[in-house]
């Protein structure tokens, strides 16, 4: 039986909930017959070794004491400011990296990081985990086998159900870089298009405090593609129905739609219509959990030598640069062009 050892940076949020599934991985490898372990650390020092303790994982005292324990790969989920020093420390290291979404807090700050991992010959998987969402995967089989025809529209959703907390927001560099990009990233991935031009909108009717750190609580973008084809990407803080991510694609011979399920967080208004029956969605982590957990198998078999790099940071930094886009025409009104390169 081969053995993989994961070191995990970072576990608030996000981080347990990967621990936890990392910890779980024993139910998804299989008749590979791969035992993973789970090592972690975080500067919340007892937090982190009371969730070590409570799911069977090694604590350690610092990054530097995880590096040098022997793991065979790195998990990052720290904070947005950490991640370009932790990514070098990790390929530099000779290990493979996972890490939670961006890259940086920024494009241009991502750029020199993708040159080192470049330089070093380092990989480096990106936490875009819609790409492991079975509703996603369908419906870009779907469309690569060409059961839609060409795609003439595609309109895409992300609607928290309540906001984060406004000192998040402050920091997070607004509702297009912070939600909407995993919308960006999927366009991209699922159509094999580039998005080339965003023209955005926005409005504050919630807590007055989100503006005031300058974000909006929702927001649309009218992108267009390469090929002139175009489409909408729409986001809120404020869904009180539940959490509600979709995704309709419609193409000259047919049409399909991500999110349509039992939990969907919306109503019909027709008479004698019961669906969807089931509870909404909540939370991201609810609404992901399948995608979550194989987004970590994943990550393990790129450690095996077993797969391709499922999400590039060269794909992280292009949905980012879209954002950016977004972000710009949101403060100046007017279309903007998005810079495809992402080479620093």
């Amino acid at each position: 039986m081969k053995e993989v050892t994961l070191g995990l940076v970072g576990v608030g949020r996000i981080g347990a909930m990967h621990a936890r599934n990392i910890t779980g991985l024993k139910e998804l490898t299989g008749p590979q017959g791969t035992q993973v372990h789970l090592k972690l650390t975080d500067v919340a020092a007892e937090h982190a070794r009371t969730l070590a303790g409570g799911i069977g994982a090694g604590f350690l005292p610092s990054v530097e004491a995880l590096l040098e324990s022997g793991i065979d790969g790195l998990v990052i989920a720290t904070g947005t400011a950490t991640h370009p020093d932790l990514i070098k420390a990790g390929v530099d290291a000779g290990i493979p990296v996972f890490c939670e979404k961006p890259v940086a807090v920024n494009v241009e700050e991502s750029l020199p990081v993708l040159d080192h991992i470049r330089a070093t010959g380092g990989t480096v998987q990106i936490g875009h985990q819609r790409r492991f969402d079975p509703g996603y995967l369908e419906a870009k089989r779907a469309f690569d086998a060409g059961e839609l025809g060409w795609l003439h529209t595609v309109r895409a959703v992300t609607c928290d159900m309540t906001p984060p907390p406004v000192e998040f927001l402050a920091t997070s560099g607004g509702l297009f870089r912070d939600c909407s990009v995993h919308d960006f990233d999927i366009l991209r991935w699922l159509t094999g298009k580039e998005i080339v031009e965003v023209f955005a909108k926005g409005s504050n009717n919630g807590d007055p405090a989100i503006g005031a750190v300058g974000d909006v609580d929702t927001a649309l973008a009218v992108v267009t593609f390469d090929d002139g084809s175009v489409g909408t990407v729409s986001a809120t803080r404020y869904n009180g129905a539940g959490h509600d991510v979709r995704l309709e694609l419609q193409g000259s011979a047919g049409s399909v739609m991500v999110g349509m399920d039992e939990q969907m967080a919306m109503i019909s208004a027709e008479p004698a219509v019961g669906f969807p029956a089931g509870p909404p969605h909540r939370t991201f982590a609810e609404r992901f959990h399948t995608a979550y957990r194989a987004e970590m198998a994943a990550f393990v078999e790129l450690v095996l030598g077993k797969r391709q790099n499922p999400c590039t940071p060269e794909d992280a930094v292009a949905a980012s640069m879209v954002a950016d886009a977004a972000q710009a025409s949101l403060q100046s009104g007017e279309p903007v062009r998005v810079a495809l390169q992402t080479a620093g």
